[in-house]
C-alpha cells in the first residue's frame, strides 16, 4: 500500500476558500439574512493575501520578477504582510512604506516577517515627497531591480477578486446574494468581486463603505474630487485622499460612511456575539449595515453578504484597547468600557 501524506506544498496554497458565515446575534434586530465572508481564514489573515499572491505569480509569469529582485509597496499592514508573506516562500527581498495611521501591531508583525519598514506620516497629502506613496516611488527608483506593487493603480487588484472572492460568494449563496457590502481603500475587493457579481446578476446591488475624512463617496456621486473632503480620521484600511485606479466606480451603486467611534465599537460588538475577533474595517462595514437596515433597504427575503477583511489580532493596542479607545473619547454613557479583570493566581 502506497503511503500517502496529506499536506500542502507551503501556505500559498491555503489561500482563497474562505467560508461565508451565517450573521447570528449580531444581526437578530435587523431585516433580512447576512453572512460574512471571513477572510482571516486566509493564512496571513487578511483578504491582501489574495491579491499578493495573484500580482506577485504574475509578475513571475511575465519574466517582470527575478530571483535577485526586491518588492516595494505602499501599505497600512495587511498588504505588506502578505506579501511579505509571499516573499518568504518565493525568495524575494521586501521594503514596505506604511502609514503611522497602521497599528503597532501590524508594523511590528510586518518587521517580524522580515520586511524592511519605513513609517510615513497619514496626514500629509498623497504628492508630499513623506507620504508612503511618494517614499515608495523613490525607494523604487533608487533600488536596484526592485518592481513596485502599488496596488492603488494596478488593475491585478481588483482582478484577484474577480478570479477568486467573486466566484466564492456566488457559489457559496447558490447565486441567491441580493446584497454585498464592503469596504473600500485601494477599492479592488469591492470592485473585483462586484464585476463578477454583476455579470452573474446585474440586480445585485452593491454598496460600497467609506470614512468620513475619506473622497471616495463624493467622488462615486460627483466624479469630482474634493480636497475639502480631507481631514484625518483614525479607520485603517478605509477610505483615501486620492482616486485609485484600482476602484472600479461603475460597479459600485452607492457609497455610505461611517464613523471612526460606531465601526471601532462595532468590531468588539462582533466579537463578543459572534465570536469572531474580527478587525476594525469589519466594523465598519458591520456599522454600515445597521445604517443601511434603518434606512429600509433590506427586504426579508435579502441575503447580504458583507466582507470582514481581517482580524482583530492586528487591533490589540487600538480598537480591543480599553485605554486607546477611552484616549479617543470612544467610552461615553451609550458605550462602556466593560473590561474583565485578569485574576492572577498566586
Amino acid at each position: 500500500m502506497e503511503n500517502k501524506i496529506n499536506a500542502y506544498n507551503n501556505v500559498l496554497e491555503l489561500i482563497g476558500n474562505t467560508p461565508l458565515v451565517k450573521l447570528n446575534k449580531i444581526a437578530s434586530g435587523l431585516t433580512g439574512n447576512f453572512y460574512a465572508k471571513v477572510e482571516s481564514f486566509n493564512p496571513g489573515h487578511s483578504s491582501k493575501d489574495r491579491i499578493a499572491a495573484y500580482i506577485i505569480e504574475e509578475a513571475e509569469r511575465k519574466g517582470i520578477l527575478t530571483k535577485d529582485s526586491t518588492i516595494i509597496e505602499t501599505t497600512s499592514g495587511n498588504t505588506g504582510f502578505s506579501i511579505a508573506m509571499v516573499s518568504i516562500i518565493k525568495g524575494y527581498e521586501c521594503i514596505l512604506a506604511v502609514s503611522s495611521k497602521s497599528s503597532k501591531d501590524k508594523i511590528d508583525m510586518l518587521r517580524s516577517m522580515g520586511a524592511k519598514v519605513y513609517v510615513c506620516p497619514a496626514h500629509v497629502s498623497a504628492d508630499d515627497p513623506r507620504s508612503y506613496y511618494e517614499v515608495a516611488k523613490r525607494l523604487h527608483s533608487e533600488v536596484k531591480g526592485s518592481i513596485y506593487i502599488n496596488q492603488y493603480f494596478n488593475d491585478l487588484n481588483a482582478e484577484a477578486h474577480y478570479r477568486s472572492t467573486g466566484p466564492e460568494i456566488w457559489n457559496q449563496t447558490n447565486g441567491n446574494i441580493t446584497h454585498l457590502v464592503a469596504c473600500s481603500g485601494t477599492g479592488g475587493t469591492i470592485s473585483g468581486t462586484a464585476r463578477f457579481l454583476k455579470e452573474k446578476n446585474p440586480n445585485i446591488k452593491i454598496i460600497g463603505v467609506d470614512a468620513f475624512g475619506s473622497v471616495l463617496k463624493k467622488y462615486h456621486e460627483t466624479r469630482e474630487f474634493d480636497s475639502n473632503e480631507i481631514y484625518p480620521y483614525r479607520i485603517e484600511g478605509l477610505g483615501k485622499n486620492l482616486i485609485p485606479s484600482s476602484t472600479n466606480f461603475d460597479v459600485i451603486d452607492e457609497f455610505i460612511k461611517v464613523t471612526d467611534e460606531e465601526s471601532a465599537h462595532t468590531a468588539r460588538e462582533i466579537s463578543r456575539t459572534e465570536g469572531m475577533f474580527v478587525g476594525y474595517t469589519s466594523g465598519a462595514v458591520m456599522q454600515a449595515v445597521k445604517q443601511l437596515d434603518e434606512n429600509g433597504e433590506f427586504g426579508k427575503d435579502s441575503n447580504i453578504v458583507v466582507i470582514f477583511p481581517d482580524h482583530g489580532s492586528r487591533y490589540m493596542s487600538k480598537v480591543y484597547s480599553d485605554q486607546w479607545m477611552e484616549d479617543q473619547g470612544f467610552f461615553d454613557t451609550k458605550h462602556e468600557s466593560e473590561p474583565q479583570e485578569i485574576q492572577y493566581v498566586k
